[in-house]
């Protein structure tokens, strides 16, 4: 059996296409040993087990690690995450930032995620504000089976709700705080097979530009939302003029929010 310092090495040079390479061959073989990573970088002696091997493998034709190991952590959560589920990204953190900076010293009761995926946004901000409840609205059955099953995980189960719908379709409100991470790829845009070849179309892509998906959502969340509420929106780094001008003609002040490598990531209206 080979020790652990030497398969990492191995495993990393497997994994040329990543930018994180040795970072997702850590993830894969504490998963593997049912450890946490930074327990394996304590002891880089330890042998490593045979069911490593294919988890390698796996990763080399590029399946994201979040998809083999089963989860994902997000904010101050571990999220369970699989097909049909977006992948959270740390940069979607920037909405809960945003979100907590805005209502600081208030507490949101009512929240609403268009497009939650697995939870991500909105069990984030439950953990944040305890004495709110909140909706989940996905048009993916597999991405609302995730959901369901992390608001449970997260002892959360009672306080969150989740739908299959399109957007906002047949919601009421109002809701103290809303936030979306819509697709906003556009249809011809260059992607990595990691992502083009494994995550859910629905969760990517938005028309030729797109904005399709934003501006079908701008006169929801004016709709839906209570007053003195407000709306977090993730946006592509270059995508900030256009649907500031969406949201600007409902009627919101618009205020923008960089991620933590400085590229524009959400728009707070309200």
């Amino acid at each position: 059996m080979t020790d652990a310092r030497t398969a990492l090495a191995q495993a990393a040079e497997r994994f040329i296409f990543s930018p994180t390479a040795r970072l997702d061959a850590e993830l894969l073989l504490a998963h593997a040993l049912g450890i946490e990573r930074n327990a394996l970088l304590l002891d880089l002696t330890r042998l490593v087990p045979d069911r490593f091997w294919p988890l390698v493998e796996r990763r080399a034709r590029q399946e994201p690690v979040a998809y083999i190991t089963g989860t994902r952590g997000f904010w101050t959560l571990d999220l369970m995450v699989g097909p049909g589920a977006l992948v959270p990204r740390v940069d979607s953190e920037t909405l809960i930032d945003a979100a907590l900076r805005h209502f600081k010293g208030r507490r949101p009761t009512t929240l609403l995620d268009l497009g939650t995926g697995p939870g991500t946004l909105l069990l984030a901000l439950l953990d944040e504000w305890r004495d709110a409840r909140g909706l989940g609205v996905d048009r993916s059955p597999q991405a609302l089976d995730y959901a369901v099953a992390n608001a449970k995980a997260c002892g959360m189960a009672d306080r969150a709700r989740f739908v299959c719908g399109d957007w906002a379709t047949a919601l009421t409100g109002p809701f103290d705080c809303i936030v979306t991470n819509p697709p906003y790829i556009g249809t011809g845009e260059t992607l990595s097979h990691e992502v083009r070849g494994y995550e859910p179309a629905s969760a990517l892509f938005a028309g030729a530009d797109g904005l399709d998906d934003y501006r079908a959502l701008a006169p929801e969340l004016r709709r839906l939302l209570a007053p003195g509420g407000a709306a977090v929106v993730e946006i592509g780094h270059e995508q900030a003029p256009a649907v500031t001008s969406l949201l600007e003609e409902q009627g919101f002040r618009v205020a923008l929010h960089r991620d933590l490598g400085g590229r524009p990531r959400a728009l707070l209206a309200h």
